[in-house]
């Protein structure tokens, strides 16, 4: 039995789509959350399909970023595209991937998940700057399988 439905609640899953929509605002990054119930393929394998299902790499300047999180396996990646993954610093996916661990471990999905995407804004704003003429490229919404 799929955990997606119950991994969050629907005002904790607003509440992560504002988080986006917050680090979304002063950047042209675009970042997605997406939850399944399991994978049997390598999780950054499965992210990275996942990321192009959505369309991720489709984005103008190549800096999307993808939280993937397999709910029954408690497992989840950080994916980013290109663009984003060349002048991040080099230890920007590990303490971004252990701060949602951190969270994770006790049971906070939802605080793990927005300062995850909280944290993701702040490096996208500093590399990708939002510039007039900018649009959202991607649904902010959660996708779930």
């Amino acid at each position: 039995m799929s955990r997606v439905e119950n991994f969050l609640t629907a005002e904790e899953e607003q509440e992560i789509v504002q988080a986006i929509v917050d680090a979304e605002k002063n950047t042209s990054g675009e970042i997605r959350v997406h939850l399944e119930p399991h994978t049997k393929k390598d999780l950054l394998d499965r992210a990275k399909e996942v990321f192009h299902s959505l369309k991720m790499d489709n984005t103008k300047e190549e800096n999307g970023v993808l939280i993937y999180v397999a709910v029954n396996d408690k497992k989840f990646a950080i994916y980013g595209d290109r663009g984003i993954d060349k002048v991040v610093p080099e230890d920007f996916w590990d303490t971004t991937r252990d701060t949602i661990a951190s969270h994770f471990k006790d049971g906070r999905f939802k605080q793990g998940l927005i300062e995850g995407i909280l944290n993701a804004g702040k490096e996208l704003e500093r590399h990708f700057p939002w510039q007039h003429g900018d649009v959202n490229e991607l649904s902010n919404e959660i996708s779930k399988n």
